[in-house]
Parts: structure tokens; C-alpha cells; sequence
């Protein structure tokens, strides 16, 4: 997974979400839930790669930046719920994929009763 498009197709794959372009630049593109708007992976070159910021909770944060080294604390972002996924071929792409569907999950809310 090293192209934008098909990080913006994997993400496609969620329930309910849509493509944006927030900041007007398209450098970035933000994946978002259509329900709370509640972004759940941000897409953007930097340094030459591609990144993605996801959501995670505190312990996969701390397991994916330990176990891979192209995985850091979230560029723009709060650092102690998000993290940056460099795509420069270290991280492979199953557990990209994994990362990306524990930030949706973590973002999509609470369903009202």
C-alpha cells in the first residue's frame, strides 16, 4: 500500500464514510464518518512518503511505534491518541489495514438506542 489511491479505496471500503479536502490542499485528504464527520485517517505526503495519521488506543499506539519504526507519534496531531504510519515499505500492509479499521471503529461513536 504505497499510493494515495489506494489508502483512499481502503478506507472507502468503512460504512458510511466520505472523501474530504478540508485545508483546501490537496496535499491532504482527510477520511471521515458522514454521521459525526469524526475524521478517521488523514492522508498526505511529507519527506518524500506517504502518510497516514490514525487513532489508536494507548496500548496499540505503544505496540505499533515499538514494533515498527516507520510508525511515530502523530504529525499535527495529539500524539497520545494518534499516530503517523510512514509507507515506506517497513510496516506491512495487514497491519496498516489494521490500524486504519481500529481508528474508524475508535472514531465512528456510540450508537443512539
Amino acid at each position: 500500500m504505497f499510493e494515495r489511491a489506494e489508502v483512499i479505496a481502503f478506507c472507502s471500503k468503512f460504512k458510511n464514510v466520505y472523501e474530504d479536502y478540508p485545508f483546501h490542499d490537496s496535499n491532504w485528504t482527510v477520511m471521515r464518518h458522514k454521521e459525526n464527520k469524526k475524521m478517521f485517517a488523514c492522508i498526505y505526503e511529507k519527506e518524500g512518503y506517504l502518510w497516514i495519521n490514525v487513532k489508536c488506543d494507548p496500548e496499540s499506539r505503544d505496540f505499533f511505534r515499538s514494533a515498527f519504526r516507520s510508525v511515530v507519534p502523530a504529525y499535527h496531531m495529539n500524539k497520545e491518541h494518534w499516530n503517523s504510519i510512514i509507507l515506506d515499505g517497513t510496516v506491512p500492509d495487514q497491519e496498516i489495514e489494521r490500524m486504519i479499521e481500529e481508528s474508524y471503529e475508535l472514531t465512528k461513536g456510540k450508537k443512539k438506542k
